[in-house]
């Protein structure tokens, strides 16, 4: 795993210097998901490395519809097809997003509550985490009915688990070793 991303970082870090340059993060950010998305399909990884497969063939299969064949994007495609690299396409998605979220002062925190948060609750959750790491805060939300109440939040690889479920588990193994 080790490998791949430190073969990806640097394609990672190339698009991303072009995408910033040209002021378009955003659509090389759902170009770099729509091409992530294409290498993860197994009727497409079966093709890497078929010889009857040419790299352009490669490269238009993962091109989104939406981006211009002689653009920068189908470019950089081009480089990855040619390189046998088309398969780096999702940790160099992931490594892209990073440092777009980083340039973009940025923080992405899942969080999955029992029901639905209302835009008050949702906008109370940005702000105190925007105060506590001090970066702008993307929710990404999920709900679980089986959290019973609360939520859980995943932040930077850490999660917080403020469920009743969480809380109930917590009691539970409490109790049964005694404490």
């Amino acid at each position: 795993m080790a490998q791949v991303l430190t073969l990806a970082r640097p394609y990672a870090r190339a698009a991303f210097s072009v995408a910033r340059a040209d002021q378009q993060m955003a659509s090389w950010s759902a170009y770099l998901a729509f091409a992530a998305l294409v290498a993860l399909d197994p009727h497409i990884i079966a093709l890497h490395g078929d010889p009857r497969v040419t790299p352009g063939q490669m490269q238009a299969l993962h091109l989104p519809p939406d981006a211009a064949s002689g653009g920068a994007f189908a470019r950089f495609l081009e480089v990855l097809a040619v390189a046998g690299r088309l398969n780096l396409l999702p940790f160099i998605r992931d490594e892209f997003d990073a440092l777009r979220r980083d340039a973009e002062a940025t923080l992405e925190v899942s969080v999955t509550s029992a029901q639905a948060l209302d835009e008050a609750a949702q906008a109370r959750l940005s702000e105190s985490l925007a105060r506590r790491y001090g970066r702008h805060i993307r929710l990404n939300l999920r709900q679980d009915q089986a959290l019973v109440a609360g939520v859980i939040l995943e932040v930077e690889g850490k999660v917080i688990d403020g469920s009743m479920r969480g809380r109930l588990q917590r009691l539970a193994g409490a109790l049964a070793h005694g404490n």
